[in-house]
């Protein structure tokens, strides 16, 4: 596992908090909003869905674009390229501390300088935090290359329509009429962050009132972390997974289905989620306004409107609505060498996997699956092999200490 390799099997972002007062009174002397230039008051633009995130082109300081994350987990704009930014000077920037699950007393800057622009939507001076270098490793998680992560200020200045059904960005101004679809839900933003009211059902029995994180920049389901004050009940079939990884060490909890969820008028059944080990994230992340977050895996089974200013959401059910939660049934991560983004190397491997059981070792490289190169598959290929279904074989050719050599491997459904 590389060091600077952040997102592993379960946890795609471990979600990033900025915690300075700088920070906060640069929100209020700098805060602005995104505006259309002329008369236009809505705009489309297309997004790509890479494992469930949304991808979009932004433009900074006018140039560009770059691609971003939009991403309702994070409050200021992040930068994690900074050659993107001209003259990046640091020693001229103010230096804040990231912190959260998964990043531990991380360096970052903040710069007074950024302006922004997404379609025809212009923003001057947005709240960012540029980092020196990608600990997050983003584009090798992704398999395109990443400038960073947008949130609050956009979602703040339009009704965002995400039409996951056909990869469509709508946003509107707050002032034009807007027809909403599906049904509405309320949602509350509290430091700059959506949260929505659910309801979980563990083990057929145990139904629990939920507060969560809305986290588009999450591609799991559900992350259950905190309740009570105490970790989160555990449904009774489970695994243990690595669910994320820090700077300083693997962030260790399980992975099983919840037997209901409810969100708005709408329920699912056997939700795979994540129960993150409560004792090795509560002092990293902020528990006391949430029990969890909702992510990209059920975020897209929607059309989802978002109106932060007045608190609502609306959602629409689309074609992806009835298709069953999967997990990984192989049981480990992959992802693209940070250097050039083409070797497809492995990464974190659960305990006692069927991955685990055929002898796969970090840092190998894979060069072929299936007697097909790599290079005929993207990450989101790879990764929905391993959830295609059980019992089926996967032939892998691994290249390790200048050897190359085969592995066979089945699936195997455990949860």
């Amino acid at each position: 596992m590389l060091a600077k390799y952040t997102c592993v099997t379960f946890l795609v972002f471990c979600k990033v908090m900025i915690c300075l007062a700088f920070l906060l009174s640069f929100f209020k002397v700098y805060a602005q909003d995104f505006a259309f230039s002329g008369n236009r008051t809505k705009q489309s633009i297309p997004f790509k869905c890479i494992k469930n995130l949304i991808i979009i082109p932004l433009f900074v300081n006018g140039k560009g674009p770059y691609d971003f994350v939009l991403d309702t987990g994070v409050g200021p704009l992040i930068i994690t390229e900074p050659s993107i930014i001209d003259s990046v000077n640091f020693s001229t920037m103010r230096k804040i501390k990231l912190s959260g699950l998964g990043v531990e007393h991380v360096d970052a800057y903040v710069s007074q300088n950024v302006s922004a622009q997404l379609g025809s939507a212009k923003i001057k001076y947005i709240p960012t935090a540029v980092l020196k270098e990608d600990f997050f490793n983003l584009s090798g998680h992704l398999g395109i290359k990443i400038f960073g992560l947008i949130g609050f200020d956009f979602f703040n200045s339009f009704v965002v329509d995400i039409r996951y059904s056909s990869n469509q960005l709508i946003f509107s101004d707050l002032k034009r009429k807007v027809k909403y679809r599906g049904s509405k839900v309320p949602i509350l933003i509290e430091k700059n962050k959506p949260y929505i009211a659910t309801e979980v059902v563990i083990n057929d029995t145990l139904r629990v009132k939920t507060r969560l994180l809305i986290d588009t920049g999450a591609s799991h389901a559900l992350s259950l972390e905190m309740l009570d004050g105490r970790a989160f009940p555990v449904p009774d079939q489970k695994i243990k997974a690595n669910l994320g990884m820090s700077l300083s060490g693997q962030i260790k909890g399980f992975v099983g289905r919840i037997s209901k969820f409810y969100i708005g008028k709408h329920v699912f059944a056997n939700v795979v989620t994540g129960f993150p080990n409560f004792e090795s994230i509560s002092s990293k992340i902020d528990l006391i306004s949430r029990n969890g977050n909702l992510g990209g895996e059920i975020l897209r089974k929607f059309d989802v409107q978002f109106n932060y200013q007045e608190g609502f959401l609306y959602l629409r059910p689309n074609s992806n609505r009835k298709k069953a939660f999967q997990h990984d049934m192989l049981g480990m991560v992959v992802y693209l060498e940070q250097n050039q983004f083409k070797r497809v190397l492995i990464g974190e491997i659960d305990e006692d996997s069927p991955a685990e059981k055929a002898g796969f070792c970090p840092q190998d490289e894979i060069i072929g699956i299936d007697f097909k190169s790599i290079d005929s598959y993207t990450l989101n290929d790879i990764n929905e092999l391993f959830k295609s279904w059980p019992n089926r074989t996967l032939i892998f050719e691994i290249y390790r200490d200048k050897r190359v050599f085969f592995k066979f491997v089945r699936l195997e459904k455990r949860i």
